[in-house]
């Protein structure tokens, strides 16, 4: 069985080979910097917002969904901000910059957001 190269840790400045992404250091340190859920605005007031939007939109609308019947779709589980800016953007609220989804298709739509995949 072929084994994979090790790499380079792709963090700046970071010298420690990996199979794959950043060492567990780099890892971590990433981990830490990032603000708790509270400090990027998904607090209490977004939970009961978004738990009453999944009410009337229980079906995911994601464009690859929004294609097929309603009852072949996946259930939602989410509620996405359409301009990924999140609770604390200037649309943070406003249900039309909304759309629910399901956990894969957020996280794949956050995923490609974020790191351009």
């Amino acid at each position: 069985m072929a084994r994979k190269a090790m790499q380079v840790c792709p963090t700046p400045g970071c010298p420690t080979l990996t199979p794959s992404g950043r060492c567990p250091a780099c890892q971590a340190k990433a981990r830490a910097a990032r603000p708790q859920p509270n400090q990027r605005g998904y607090n209490s007031a977004w939970r009961k917002a978004s738990a009453d939007y999944l009410q009337t939109h229980p079906y995911c609308e994601c464009p690859a969904c929004a294609a097929l019947p309603q009852l072949q779709r996946d259930l939602a589980t989410e509620v996405d901000h359409i301009d990924g800016l999140g609770p604390l953007g200037p649309r943070g609220f406003d249900p039309s910059n909304w759309q629910a989804m399901s956990k894969r298709h957020h996280s794949r739509k956050t995923a490609a957001e974020t790191w351009g995949t």
